[in-house]
């Protein structure tokens, strides 16, 4: 091996002819040592501790409890997604790969290039297709883009590459390519979602706008034209229904109580101004006959001249007509005996 002091003797020298020879040596020398990891075997070394060693070693625990001094921010940050390489960045070109002696490893591409290969993916739409290896669209996991410019679920290459022991590329054998995570599948579903969810939207929109007029616009055809009034009436009934706020019972004992008292009302009508014939007279004076009643029920004094009403009772015509001035008030005139509407007619006895 060449000491430092050969290698500067030769770099003093430029002249000799061993000099080349010299500077290929030392750069093959600097080559192998690098490749080979060889360093300084000499010095103290840094030796770390063992697994049962760090378990034994104290944590520093930080206290979970909100003491109400720090404060709280809130506006957060949302993280931008970014791309980033997943190949490890090659180690600096040694003196024997700058002087071509050992070819030189491929260095990563720039952005520039990545940028290119991008857009030809982005061409033939690779990244709204399903993924080639599990057949299920990217959605929001972690994509893949290779070199070649084709892309994969992440988790379905490592697994390709795991299963393979190659790093080939599953569509094109494209050999030792270069990786870089994206997020184009990503972008798609979020756009495609954003899409479903309108759909969804605008149709319930246009269904509620479409009910509303169906309910307010009635249709031309006659028979969804009849329908149509005939659940309008049906709905004004209901809520005419529904706003009433009585009791069933109560409602219809008093319809009872009407009834009975409108047919009181016609009945004492036709007793009052249904003028009865001689006839009629005949038969209430010979129910007054039978009943042989020979003193008035309000002075209680003998007949004489009488009055005989429609009811069949008899009473004296001076002790009637002083009751009905009594009852002057009252439109209606009730017997004194059965309080039922009369006509009168004077008899003689």
């Amino acid at each position: 091996m060449w000491t430092i002091e050969q290698k500067n003797m030769s770099a003093r020298n430029p002249g000799n002819s061993n000099s080349s020879v010299i500077l290929t040596a030392v750069a093959l020398q600097d080559h192998w040592v690098r490749t080979l990891a060889l360093g300084k075997t000499f010095g103290p070394r840094k030796i770390g501790i063992g697994p049962a060693a760090k378990s034994k070693q104290k944590k520093e625990i930080k206290s979970v409890v909100d003491t109400g001094n720090r404060v709280k921010k809130d506006n957060v940050k949302v993280k931008k997604e970014e791309e980033f390489v997943l190949d490890i960045k090659p180690p600096p070109l040694t003196l024997a790969q700058k002087f071509g002696l050992v070819d030189a490893p491929k260095q990563l591409l720039t952005e520039a290039e990545w940028n290119g290969v991008k857009i030809k993916s982005n061409i033939r739409e690779d990244s709204k297709q399903p993924c080639v290896i599990c057949k299920e669209d990217f959605g929001l996991q972690q994509q893949v883009l290779l070199s070649c410019s084709h892309v994969f679920h992440r988790a379905c290459l490592q697994a390709f590459e795991k299963y393979t022991g190659k790093k080939t590329c599953p569509m094109c054998r494209h050999k030792q390519y270069q990786s870089r995570v994206i997020h184009e599948g990503s972008k798609q579903y979020r756009l495609t979602c954003a899409t479903k969810i309108q759909a969804v939207w605008r149709g319930y929109v246009v269904r509620c706008w479409y009910k509303n007029f169906r309910l307010s616009v009635p249709p031309t055809d006659p028979k969804l034209r009849r329908k149509f009034f005939e659940e309008k009436l049906q709905d004004i009934t209901d809520r005419m229904v529904k706003s009433c706020d009585f009791s069933l019972h109560g409602f219809l004992q008093e319809m009872d109580q009407s009834l009975e008292a409108s047919r009181n009302v016609f009945k004492n009508f036709d007793a009052m101004f249904n003028i009865l014939s001689e006839q009629d007279w005949e038969e209430v004076q010979l129910k007054a006959v039978l009943r042989a009643d020979t003193d008035c029920p309000i002075c209680l004094q003998d007949l004489a001249p009488t009055v005989l009403l429609s009811c069949s009772h008899v009473f004296h015509d001076m002790c009637l007509c002083t009751l009905e001035k009594l009852t002057e008030g009252d439109l209606r005139n009730n017997c004194p005996v059965c309080r039922a509407v009369y006509q009168k007619k004077i008899i003689h006895m």
